[in-house]
């Protein structure tokens, strides 16, 4: 008999052994039948990369009824794309990242392998959800988001999401959550982003690092703000990247009409 159950393919970029993974997991497995395809080893940071000069390998893990468990050799996003392809025999019907040590608000968004596990499932139709705690030590508190997670993707799993529309979900590191709020991404930046690091005489060896500065800090609306104030943020992220609002602008400038112009 055809397998009625929702079919939920999970991806993270801190590995397939995490603790955030494994606890991701555990809260969505009441929701419907889960395969993962996670990396091997962390990938942090990697964004929407994908492993162009090599091949991609993968191995089964672990296989049990309602789970199953593949690690992948190469980012985030090949995993999704690995996992679509190949080893699954139908198109998931929700796409998770996470969950990620480490928050992803703010500019992170565009730096996440967590939130390219999102992109690359959003940018196929998929409904997809990123979830991330302000935490990245190994052995996080994942238990104070586990009933939000399990209710976050429950509602999409019935209701969908818009077209080219992703959520960016981020908990703050607190056992004592106010509940939900809607935000908008903060503006700001990274600063101060290298520490020297030398190596056998060579100074010109750097650890990335930093401090992100927002610009926005007394901003309520976003999710800088929400976190701060122990709330859970949920940025509704869009993938199209078009610029709309400058559009007319640009064309003024430019001095072509909507059928363009030639120089």
């Amino acid at each position: 008999m055809e397998n009625k159950r929702p079919l939920i393919l999970v991806s993270n970029d801190d590995g397939v052994t995490s603790k955030g993974i494994s606890a991701l997991i555990r809260f969505l497995r009441p929701l419907g039948e889960i395969v993962v395809m996670a990396p091997d080893a962390p990938r942090s940071g990697s964004g929407c990369a994908l492993t162009t000069t090599q091949p991609v390998h993968y191995q089964l893990v672990k296989r049990e009824v309602g789970l199953t468990v593949y690690k992948c050799s190469g980012t985030p996003t090949d995993c999704i794309k690995l996992a679509r392809n190949t080893v699954l025999e139908r198109e998931p019907d929700l796409v998770v990242g996470g969950i990620n040590h480490g928050d992803n608000s703010a500019t992170n968004v565009h730096y996440s392998g967590t939130m390219g596990v999102v992109i690359e499932g959003c940018l196929n139709g998929i409904p997809s959800i990123g979830f991330s705690i302000c935490n990245h030590d190994a052995d996080a508190d994942f238990e104070p988001a586990g009933a939000y997670v399990h209710d976050i993707a429950a509602m999409v799993l019935e209701k969908g999401l818009p077209p080219l529309v992703c959520l960016n979900v981020n908990f703050p590191d607190t056992s004592e959550l106010k509940g939900v709020k809607v935000c908008e991404q903060a503006k700001g930046a990274w600063t101060h982003e290298w520490e020297s690091c030398p190596r056998m005489g060579d100074e010109n060896y750097f650890w990335l690092t930093g401090s992100f500065v927002d610009h926005e800090p007394e901003n309520e609306k976003n999710d800088h703000w929400a976190l701060a104030n122990g709330y859970v943020a949920i940025t509704p992220t869009t993938v199209d990247v078009t610029a709309y609002g400058f559009m007319d602008e640009l064309r003024k400038r430019l001095g072509c009409t909507t059928e363009g112009t030639e120089f």
